[in-house]
Parts: C-alpha cells; structure tokens; sequence
C-alpha cells in the first residue's frame, strides 16, 4: 500500500477508530454471535449470518486501517506555494466559469468545507507541484482536461 498523507486529526481519527474496532467492536459483534447461537440451528440462522458478515467486515477494516496507520505519514498545513499534501488548491476547470476548492490529501481526510483531492487521483497526480498560474493537464477516462490552478494555501 502507498502512504497515506494525513493530517494529525485524521491520523488521530483513524486511531481512535482502529481502538474501537479492535476492542469495544469486536466484543460486540462477539456478544452477538453467541445471543445468535442461542437460537439453535446457525445454518438457517439469519441473525448468526449477519453476526458473522458484520464480524468479516469489521476484520477487513481493521487490517486496512492497521496497514494505512503503519505507512502513513502525517503532514502539517504545508505553507508552501505550490499544490501538496496539507493545501487548500482552488483551481478552474476548463471550460468552466467556477473555480472549486479542494484539500489536498488522503481520502481517509475529512473537511467540513471542502472535498478532499487524493494524491494518488488523476487530478491530484497531475496538480502535485504546481503553483498559482499554472495549468496542468490531466487524463480522465474518456479525454484529457486542462485546470489552472488559481490558488494554493495551508489547510486550517
């Protein structure tokens, strides 16, 4: 897996999440399975079959957010003027007459006032770098757009 570019509170979000599914979630889902198991037969048992796919998914997530918490790496605001993890980007897509906002990084961040551009997407591959003024290209699925990068700013 890639490292994740996170900011301190997703990092410590995603923490805080691994602790809860790895203690308080699991004897959850445990409790569940055994109250399931109490009602006989678990091979035309709906409730253990539910237990037991919840408990599957609960296991994925916590070695996925075991692995992206191993290669993360946590970034501060960045006060640099060109597009990284830890900026505000507003750019202008072409053909556009708006510009859109976006904080650059991990799509585990979360933003109360903007959508969080990946690194690793197209358009975030393509803007890493660039500053004010500059147009990148890039490649979508079906053509190539042009976006000017308008702004770049640390993230509050």
């Amino acid at each position: 897996m890639d490292q994740a570019h996170l900011s301190p509170q997703a990092h410590q979000r995603l923490e805080e999440e691994l602790e809860w599914r790895s203690g308080a979630r699991r004897r959850e889902i445990s409790a569940w399975i055994e109250r399931a198991r109490e009602h006989g037969d678990i091979r035309e048992n709906a409730d253990y079959d539910a237990a037991k796919n919840e408990q599957g998914h609960n296991e994925a997530r916590v070695r996925q957010l075991q692995t992206l918490l191993k290669n993360a790496v946590v970034v501060e605001s960045s006060e640099s003027d060109v597009v990284a993890p830890g900026t505000i980007v507003e750019v202008q897509m072409e053909g556009d007459d708006d510009t859109t906002s976006y904080l650059v990084g991990s799509i585990e961040e979360r933003h109360e006032s903007f959508e969080v551009l990946s690194i690793g997407s197209p358009l975030g591959q393509a803007l890493l770098g660039h500053g004010p003024g500059e147009t990148v290209t890039y490649e979508a699925p079906r053509r190539a757009f042009q976006v000017e990068v308008i702004s770049v700013r640390p993230a509050e």
